[in-house]
């Protein structure tokens, strides 16, 4: 089966594909931890769109690099998008990539894994969107950069995590910047799977092969029955969720120079 040419478009993403048709997205930044910023939020939308193309995936695995699954660029209070220093030309661009990155993910027609290495503080929608989340024991779930940082939780994970947690645990998680370690997110039922970290890889392989051998029709077309109660609710709600997030990002601008 050949592979498209993912590994040279993407310098956030190191991407393969074994006999089986598993493909493996492993993010990134240098090789060390993705650290969340504009050349993911470009790309990985992209990657997501060529990988729904491509016919010859039977399953993929989603994961990070190093220490953790996505991270946040260090820094303390409010950054440039709360603060309103992004002009509406950027923020038109934020949100069609916005848009992008997670109908693109739900477009992939095979069951996806996510293998979470580690703590997720920001989009950590794109691990529990997944089919199967498995999860290191260091593992904590947190909406660290939305509310908390000064920005509307409107990329998706206002319609994502009530559903996981239910209305009141979900506002609750985003309006306090909550950490939900692996073992509690089992508990809630966000995760199937906590290991160990070096049992992470190996469970997800395992899993994978046992699905890419599978009926790829029955692969598809059971990915579309669990998808598309995701893609209802982010068709009725993402792309306006970006636009209050604009707005009240753009009303930082007069807001901090009080």
């Amino acid at each position: 089966m050949k592979l498209i040419d993912y590994q040279h478009r993407y310098s956030t993403a190191e991407v393969s594909r074994d006999d089986a048709g598993v493909l493996t997205v492993r993010m990134h930044s240098d090789g060390g931890p993705l650290i969340w910023g504009a050349a993911p939020h470009a790309e990985l939308g992209e990657l997501f769109g060529a990988i729904a193309a491509d016919r010859n995936n039977r399953v993929v695995i989603l994961t990070g690099s190093g220490d953790a699954f996505i991270k946040l660029p260090p820094g303390d209070g409010p950054g440039a998008l709360a603060r309103g220093e992004y002009p509406a030309e950027i923020w038109d661009r934020i949100i069609r990539e916005g848009n992008r990155l997670l109908h693109n993910l739900l477009d992939i027609e095979v069951p996806m894994i996510a293998a979470v290495n580690g703590p997720v503080t920001v989009h950590s929608e794109l691990a529990v969107l997944c089919d199967i989340v498995l999860a290191a024991d260091s593992t904590y779930f947190q909406d660290a950069p939305h509310f908390p940082g000064g920005l509307v939780p409107g990329d998706g994970v206002q319609v994502i995590w009530p559903l996981l947690l239910g209305p009141n645990r979900g506002r609750y998680f985003l309006l306090t910047g909550q950490k939900i370690a692996a073992e509690e997110a089992r508990a809630l039922g966000v995760v199937g799977e906590v290991l160990p970290t070096q049992e992470l890889m190996p469970r997800a392989q395992a899993l994978a092969v046992d699905l890419a051998g599978r009926n790829p029709i029955l692969l598809r077309n059971t990915r579309h029955v669990l998808t598309r109660p995701l893609k209802r609710a982010l068709a009725d709600d993402l792309h306006g969720g970006l636009a209050l997030e604009a707005l009240a990002s753009l009303s930082g601008a007069t807001w901090f120079k009080k």
